[in-house]
């Protein structure tokens, strides 16, 4: 420990999500007691808000008789298709499962306490929330993107109806829309328009839908080819793929949608924006040194190469070509860290390297999360 003042930890954990509580239960793998987890809302609050009928890609299972783990498993012995008996979870259904990884692992929470500024002397790390200031040696930032929803792609665009601010797609009023972006959520957003008989454009800079990568990272997941091929979406839902749009502007009857090469549509009802995050990175970005891509640059233990003690956990994590952007491909992450915070702080990690071998986890390996990953 660093201290016994009030408020003083080894570990400061921000964010109670899928990335925050599976990296808080790495540290108590890994022998570290003195850590809190700093969460704006309540843990799982992100999946709480996403649309009612948005459910998971990635299926669940029950960990199997060879020992790999549910996909959508945040920790070791633990598995939403166990406990909630699900394949494909809803949000809210999930954020359920994560509160209940929180308490069997007896994770300290400090729930509805907003990160205000995060501040470092060399030393330690100062985290001024909205009721008190922590400090900490380390660092492990996870606060997510699902809240940081990405509104300023292209002129007009804050007149959109981003998808992650959508409770529920049967409240949307109108026959008539228009869904810019065609990845995952966008797909979700026309799908479901579509089983309602909703009549859907969907428009994307590329075609997502015919790409011949194996990297899920990048292709659409099968889950929503499948889904593309239903009925009601092909009979409801009009591609427009290569077509960038470029602007939004309101009209006394709708909106006016313009695309790159000067096609313009009409919609009587608020376009929908499934245009990705922001992400919270921007918070502390300063503390980061960028790659190329924008991306922050890491150490091979996922610490920031110019603030030490600062780690990163979540899907903007990058090792050179290798994309972190799934729970099961960052979780392979969490051990890392606490490996690497456990041995500043002097503890023993040869029990934790061999916990986490018996699940087929190695706390140095990147072979089985490259771009042309099959597994």
């Amino acid at each position: 420990m660093i201290g016994a003042r009030d408020n003083v930890y080894d570990v400061i954990v921000v964010g109670g999500g899928a990335a925050g509580v599976g990296a808080a239960a790495s540290l108590r793998h890994a022998g570290i007691d003195n850590f809190v987890v700093v969460e704006r809302h309540t843990v799982g609050a992100s999946f709480d808000l996403w649309p009612a009928e948005t459910r998971f890609i990635t299926p669940s299972f029950p960990t199997n008789s060879v020992g790999m783990l549910d996909l959508n498993s945040i920790a070791i012995g633990v598995s939403p298709a166990f406990s909630l008996e699900l394949e494909h979870p809803t949000g809210k259904e999930y954020a359920l499962h994560l509160r209940a990884v929180a308490k069997i692992f007896d994770l300290p929470v400090f729930e509805h306490t907003d990160v205000e500024r995060v501040t470092n002397d060399g030393d330690s790390f100062h985290i001024d929330t909205s009721d008190k200031t922590l400090h900490a040696k380390h660092v492990i930032w996870a606060a997510g993107e699902f809240q940081y929803p990405r509104l300023n792609g292209f002129a007009g665009s804050a007149l959109c109806h981003h998808t992650a601010t959508i409770a529920s797609y049967e409240d949307l009023e109108g026959d008539d829309f228009v869904v810019v972006g065609g990845y995952e959520s966008g797909v979700d957003a026309a799908y479901h328009l579509a089983l309602r008989g909703k009549r859907v454009r969907m428009f994307d800079r590329g075609c997502p839908w015919k790409t011949e990568t194996s990297d899920p990272s990048v292709a659409l997941s099968t889950y929503s080819l499948e889904r593309m091929r239903q009925s009601r979406f092909v009979e409801h839902v009009e591609l427009f793929p290569y077509m960038p749009i470029v602007s939004v502007t309101a009209e006394d009857d709708g909106y006016e949608v313009a695309a790159l090469e000067g096609q313009r549509f009409h919609t009587k009802s608020k376009p929908l924006l499934a245009g990705g995050f922001e992400g919270s990175l921007k918070f502390v970005q300063d503390f980061f040194e960028r790659r190329e891509d924008g991306f922050p640059l890491l150490s091979e233990n996922d610490e920031s190469t110019i603030v030490p003690g600062l780690f990163l956990c979540g899907p903007t994590v990058r090792h050179d070509n290798h994309v972190f952007c799934f729970i099961y491909k960052y979780r392979q992450r969490f051990a890392i860290v606490a490996k690497a915070i456990a041995t500043s702080l002097g503890l023993p990690t040869d029990d934790l390297e061999a916990y986490y071998r018996r699940w087929g986890m190695y706390l140095d390996d990147l072979s089985c999360c490259g771009e042309e990953c099959v597994c």
